[in-house]
């Protein structure tokens, strides 16, 4: 049986928190999914939790804080540090790829434009972190 993750989404379009909402449910998942509109957001719920999230997928475009600046912030944090993050989004722009990497990311998974390639994304990426060894602190 795989583990029921604890995943943070920090996403700002409500379109694409609905669109992982439907795929985990079409995938019959069990994960627990905590949204987060903003980069802000985000740190309140990490600073206000009892256990961290096992993973975080984080959008790059977002507004106030950018995907790259929670980043830097997350990974400067020695609290926080140690959480795994997922960059999704529609970005390919090299150099974010290349900050992000440089920054301590996890993966770098692009948005396809059909829904069933982003099933198969979410799937492959969800079933990876339900199988690695995560060390809860």
């Amino acid at each position: 049986m795989k583990k029921k993750l604890n995943i943070l989404l920090i996403e700002d379009n409500i379109i694409e928190v609905m669109k992982m909402d439907r795929t985990v449910s079409l995938l019959k998942l069990k994960h627990k999914i905590t949204k987060a509109v903003t980069a802000d957001k985000a740190f309140e719920l990490l600073n206000e939790t009892e256990s961290y999230p096992d993973i975080i997928l984080l959008d790059l475009n977002m507004p106030k804080m950018s995907g790259i600046e929670f980043l830097s912030s997350l990974k400067s944090n020695d609290n926080l540090k140690h959480i795994p993050t997922i960059i999704l989004t529609t970005s390919d722009n090299e150099n974010d790829l290349k900050k992000c990497y440089k920054i301590g990311i996890s993966g770098y998974i692009l948005k396809p434009l059909k829904y069933e390639d982003y099933v198969k994304k979410i799937e492959v990426v969800l079933s990876y972190w339900c199988i690695n060894e995560l060390k809860k602190y």
